[in-house]
Formats: structure tokens, sequence, C-alpha cells
């Protein structure tokens, strides 16, 4: 008998990325998405957009998780009438300077992790194609954050925001330098989600990965500032056996994971959970048998996405799984405590993580108003001052994270408790920690470097802030140019 032969192998496979992109019926006006979990290495969006142009496809909607320095070839297609609107969680490097000064005829639509996926589940947010770069996929679209080859360094741990786009766009694409054998298990997207498998040279370099958001702080201020907001934590009687953690980026939020760490230790206990965007010192912790689970929605280094490849306990969730606040049930709202940081907090705790001192867009929302509207306990910590800019403020320049959702404020020269958790304050003062009202740290601040000048603006719109519900929270605005 002939032996039989099978339709799987090759039935989703495309060799050309235009090929894919022709057959995928993308035309002008529609919305494309991407995903960031390759951050500053991703090789997916820029060599996408650049077929997409030479095939003269125009007016096009960008629905980019997050956009980062390595995006900058964007502004020529942009200029080029090649996009024409952005919907992402933030910008940075040239391209969101080039945004802040009116790149752009429409606002750019920031969303929260959570909000994003929330807009996509209803269709408020419909994306046509979606283009997600995947380190491996088998040829009918089983696919991973990384390579089925265990030798392969080529990996990017989670692809959580990947998730989202794969199961609600119209049609998506999986772009892949290789193929997994059929069935590629375990699969973070799966092929009952995908149209076809795009093979390419290059999705990305896992080395951009790691940003100077995640570095490792001998900062003696930043240090400093880590081990109070761990004495905050345990002073809250949040440090008990099976509490729940997330930490965000930057140096000092960081670090207070190292100050945790030998308090559980101390303490004998251990965390059911660490959540959100994974770090090699939370993999560390679990390791040690201090954390047992981890839930990962992106992985902030190769230590981490090492780790979701080879632990089984280290599970990759969706951004709707971690965030959505419109779903049965979101991740962030187990959580116990939150560490986050901030460029500016003003006096009614709102915090700024959009827009830097000059008005122009330097970071993304990210999670931070999902994890503070979820979490019991939500601290921001920030410097009072960096260089000479204050950080507490009478007014942040823009309002991603609302105040009623932060619970303390840490910074090196004092702690605020928010006015609406009196009880928060007492256990702090009890403890003898150094607590203030945040209106004296916003006099500190200035005392040591003056009140800043205000920004100069225009009256145009350039961004939208919209919040986890999708209404627009704040408006960031048109720079004015510095006259020579």
């Amino acid at each position: 008998m002939e032996k039989k032969t099978t339709s799987y192998k090759t039935d989703k496979v495309i060799g050309s990325l235009k090929e894919a992109i022709i057959k995928s019926g993308l035309s002008d006006g529609m919305t494309i998405s991407f995903h960031h979990h390759f951050r500053n290495g991703d090789a997916v969006v820029n060599q996408v957009m650049k077929e997409i142009a030479e095939l003269g496809i125009r007016n096009l909607t960008l629905a980019a998780s997050s956009l980062i320095d390595v995006h900058e070839p964007l502004i020529e297609h942009i200029r080029n009438g090649v996009i024409a609107k952005i919907e992402t969680s933030g910008v940075r490097g040239r391209l969101a300077e080039a945004i802040s000064q009116g790149l752009m005829q429409e606002p750019v639509v920031f969303r929260s992790h959570g909000n994003r996926a929330a807009a996509i589940e209803s269709g408020e947010l419909k994306i046509d194609v979606a283009f997600l770069g995947v380190p491996s996929s088998d040829c009918r679209g089983n696919a991973n954050g990384f390579s089925w080859d265990e030798s392969s360094e080529l990996l990017c741990g989670s692809i959580g925001y990947a998730m989202v786009d794969a199961r609600h766009a119209a049609k998506t694409l999986l772009l892949t330098p290789q193929l997994a054998p059929y069935p590629n298990t375990p699969a973070a997207i799966t092929e009952d989600e995908v149209d076809a498998v795009v093979l390419v040279d290059s999705i990305g370099d896992p080395k951009g990965i790691v940003s100077g958001a995640t570095r490792y702080t001998k900062n003696p201020k930043e240090l400093l500032m880590a081990e109070q907001t761990a004495e905050v934590i345990e002073a809250a009687g949040i440090l008990q056996e099976g509490f729940s953690m997330q930490m965000g980026t930057g140096g000092a939020s960081l670090a207070t994971a190292r100050f945790i760490r030998n308090k559980m230790i101390e303490k004998g206990i251990s965390a059911d959970f660490a959540l959100g965007g994974i770090t090699q010192q939370i993999v560390q912790m679990h390791e040690e048998g201090l954390i047992q689970k981890i839930l990962d929605v992106q992985s902030f280094d190769l230590g981490s996405a090492r780790s979701v490849r080879d632990n089984r306990f280290h599970t990759v969730i969706s951004a709707s799984q971690y965030a959505s606040p419109s779903q049965k049930g979101a991740a962030v709202n187990a959580l116990d405590v939150v560490i986050l940081s901030a460029l500016e907090i003003d006096t009614e705790f709102n915090v700024n993580v959009l827009t830097g001192s000059d008005g122009i867009l330097r970071g993304a929302i990210g999670g931070h108003p999902d994890t503070a509207a979820g979490a019991k306990c939500a601290i921001i910590v920030a410097p009072l001052t960096r260089g000479r800019i204050p950080t507490v403020v009478r007014h942040v320049d823009t309002v991603v994270t609302e105040g009623k959702t932060i619970d303390v404020l840490v910074t090196e020269r004092g702690i605020a408790v928010n006015p609406g958790r009196p009880d928060l304050k007492e256990k702090l003062e009890k403890a003898g920690l150094p607590v203030k009202t945040i209106e004296e740290l916003r006099q500190m601040a200035e005392q040591i470097v003056g009140c800043p000048k205000p920004i100069e603006k225009t009256d145009r719109i350039v961004g939208l802030v919209l919040n986890r519900q999708g209404e627009i929270l704040d408006r960031v605005y048109q720079i004015k140019e510095e006259k020579a």
C-alpha cells in the first residue's frame, strides 16, 4: 500500500513576506498590529512596514503593544502616508520626539495593556492583520516564545501580548526564522488562531530585550528607597505566607525585590505567585522556593525567557488574563502588592510615566494603571528630585494612573500615604517609618531645586491617554519648538 501523505506539513507556510501580505488581503485604511516582546531587539515591525510601503498600501492604523527606539524608521512611513494613526502603550526615542513635535495629523491613542486587550476583545480596536514574530512555530501555527531546539538562544520567553492579537485579529500571520516539528508544544499561540506562517531571516535580537529600565542598580539613593519600600510592605502586614506581588521597572522598584527576599528568608515564608513583566531576580527567588509560581506576560531579560522554556511553574499568560478589566477575571486583581515607578507624582497622587519634564513622550503606560487599580496596595517608588527637576509636583504633566488607585509614595526623604488609607498610615507610623504628607514632600522638592517653569505647548493634541475603561483621561499637547 502506498504511504499516505499529510497536507499539514506545508499548507500554512509562505516563504515570502511580500506574498504573505498580499494573500492577507491587506489594503488601504486597515489596522495592523505587532507585539514588542523583543523590545529594542525587534526586527519585525521595520521589515514588515518596508514591504507594505513598497506594495503601495497607505493610510494604515498601527496598533502595536509598544514602540521603542528601534522603530525610528516609522517616522518616514508616517511622513509618506503609509501610517496614518497609531494606537499603542507607549513610544520612545526619535519617533517619540517627532510625534511630540507634531509629526502626525491624528493624535496617538495611548492605552494600558489591560485596556488594549479589552478594546481588541470588544472589537473597539479591530485588527485586520496581526504580524507576530515568534521564535518558533510549526507549519500550522503552533508557536511559543522559545526555540524547540534547546541549544538555540533565539527566545523572548512570554508572548503574552501577542496572544490577544492572534486570538482576535481577522488575519493572523506568524513570522519565524525556523519551523519546529509538528506539533510544536507547549504552544502559547495555537494553530486554530493562525492563518499563515511566514519564513523570514530574522525576527529580532534577544539581547535587545534588556533595557535601562530593567537594570540592576548600585545607586545609594535607589537602594535606600528600595530598603524603605520593603519596610513599608512589612509594616503594612503584607509579608505573610501566601502573599502575591509584582515588581515594576526602574532601578529602585526592582531592587526592592532583594530586600523583600531577605525579609522572606528571615520570616520563613513564601509567596504564592509573582506577576507581570518578569526578571531574573524573580526567577531566582522562585528557584530558591520563595515564590511558588510565576505568571509571566512579558519576560524582561534572557534569564526569565529561559525559565519560561525550562520551568513548568513559570507560566505564560495573555495580556487579557493579566489585566483586562472587561473579562471574568484578571490576575492583577489577585495582587497583594505592586511596586511601581514614576516620572512625576502630584499632591493628588496622580502619576505620570509617559511624558518627561520637557513635555516630550519618554515612556509607556504599560500595566501601570492596571496593577495600581487591581492590587490591594500600590506603592510608587521615586526620588524626590531628578537632577534639577522635582518628581513630586503640584500637577503632573500627564495623568496616566489616577491618584485614587495609589496607596503609598516612597522617596529617599520620606514616605507619603494616600489620605484614603488612614489604616495604612497608622501602621507605618507605628513602625517608626518617616511618614510625611505629600504636600510636605512637594515643598521639600521645591526647596531643593525650585519650581520649574511651565512647559511651553501649542493647543494641538498629539496624544490621547485613555483610562482602563477606554475613556479619555488626559491629553498630550505638541511642544513648542525652541527658537534659534
